[in-house]
């Protein structure tokens, strides 16, 4: 059973005590004569319901008020009165108190406040308690203390607080998205609702409007016989994931506008409104903003899906972190794996550090599992990490230096379009060398998006 705490703050010593003894049965009482007193306690051990008087000596119930929902939010205020002024009721309710109850007290009715006070504490207390549990359960660390991550953390705890603001998550590959859209799943007040991911780029784009959102009997060749929900309706009161949101197509797109403006939506081969509401967290590894400014994705759906954005920094712009997230895929996969490694030597964690981290987070988690798997030891060292030193890789963060020799300048000129053709062309295959051969990642080193790098590479052949 929960217990709980009360402060009573009334200048009146018979009111205070009268008060204190009625609730004294069931709670923990303390009374306070003065704000200030009470504010002072509030910093040791605060309580979790405060009947406060309005009309105090010294510092007001009202700007004790304001001072305590400042910075004790979670802590539930009612106010007292000696006489029913409208005007400061209206005011301390505006400032966030709980209730409010009026001199002379009726000891029932004061019970019967306080009770329901409580017990709106104690659902949060459970829904909170839960919510950890869900936490633990479902959602993996995150880890890292740079300022960048940080940051982020901080931004994510205020979105976790609604249920249905949009959030668009941007960062590299392999950088964390997905652990970013769980983490605001898990600690918003959805987290008891279903979590449904859906990857854009992996649905053919003639099936991504129906697997989105639904279809109904014969609607299309194969269709079942009984129609079908979409992931929208399968994230009911929960949060749609869409990764790779870039990827989808126009049609898709102009519904899911639609859907994210109204709640509302229709299957396909439907006449029917449906209407869900979900909570819409979106990522990408593409610029979104540069595609809508080039007519590749919709303007208005980007500002949509947008009304929150989160920058996840890749791997290589938070190298503190590296440490500390090995050692923690270390533990990890040591107890996966029944493995006796208990440290990383210092000359490996070095060569982490220095590592060019194309594939950010999971490529390092790939490398500490794979180290793990295939050797055994306490300490993992250099050698069996597998990877080159950053001295002899090449850096993703700048393109190699040099390409082929461009002839001088002379009063007779020389094939300048050649040139530039065969120049363009060198760095083109650069790229590509750099990351063996991925046209996405070779597009992104060059700051072009896949199909203009796709259009410039034929061209040059």
């Amino acid at each position: 059973m929960m217990s709980f705490s009360l402060f009573v703050v009334d200048d009146e010593e018979i009111a205070r005590e009268g008060i204190s003894l009625a609730l004294r049965k069931q709670y923990q009482v303390r009374g306070f004569g003065t704000a200030e007193r009470a504010i002072d306690e509030l910093a040791v051990n605060p309580p979790d319901l405060i009947l406060l008087d309005i009309g105090l000596p010294g510092i007001s119930g009202i700007e004790a008020l304001e001072k305590i929902k400042t910075n004790y939010p979670d802590i539930l205020v009612i106010m007292i009165t000696a006489y029913e002024d409208v005007q400061t009721v209206v005011s301390a309710m505006k400032l966030g108190a709980y209730d409010y109850i009026v001199k002379p007290l009726d000891m029932n009715g004061l019970l019967i406040t306080v009770r329901n006070a409580l017990e709106t504490i104690a659902l949060k207390k459970e829904i909170k308690l839960l919510q950890d549990k869900f936490i633990d359960q479902n959602l993996p660390l995150i880890v890292g203390e740079s300022q960048p991550i940080r940051e982020i953390l901080e931004i994510v705890a205020m979105v976790a607080q609604s249920t249905d603001t949009p959030v668009l998550i941007l960062g590299e590959t392999g950088s964390g998205k997905e652990l970013i859209a769980q983490t605001i799943h898990y600690r918003s007040p959805n987290f008891k609702g279903p979590l449904v991911t859906v990857n854009c780029a992996a649905i053919p784009k003639e099936l991504i409007e129906s697997e989105l959102f639904g279809y109904e009997k014969g609607a299309f060749s194969g269709a079942h016989t009984s129609g079908k929900a979409g992931l929208v309706e399968e994230a009911a009161n929960g949060t749609l994931f869409l990764d790779e949101v870039g990827d989808l197509n126009s049609e898709a797109q102009a519904k899911l506008l639609r859907f994210l403006e109204s709640g509302e939506y229709f299957r396909v081969g439907g006449t029917k409104r449906h209407k869900v509401r979900t909570r819409m967290v979106s990522a990408t590894n593409k610029d979104l903003f540069s595609m809508a400014q080039a007519g590749d994705f919709r303007l208005d759906l980007y500002y949509r899906l947008a009304v929150v954005k989160l920058e996840v920094p890749s791997l290589n712009r938070r190298k503190e972190d590296i440490e500390p997230i090995a050692r923690y895929f270390l533990d990890h996969f040591r107890k996966k794996f029944n493995k006796s490694f208990t440290g990383i030597a210092p000359e490996a964690i070095q060569a982490l550090e220095t590592f060019p981290w194309a594939g950010n987070v999971r490529e390092l988690r790939n490398v500490i599992e794979r180290a793990v798997l295939l050797n055994n030891g306490t300490v993992l060292n250099v050698e069996q990490l597998g990877i080159e030193m950053a001295d002899n890789a090449p850096s993703r963060d700048r393109m190699p230096q040099g390409g082929p020799a461009l002839p001088p300048l002379t009063a007779e000129g020389f094939d300048f379009p050649a040139a530039i053709r065969s120049l363009e062309k060198s760095y083109l295959e650069k790229a590509l060398a750099m990351t063996s051969g991925n046209a996405s990642k070779a597009a992104k080193l060059l700051n072009l998006s896949r199909d203009k790098f796709r259009y410039r590479l034929q061209k040059t052949k």
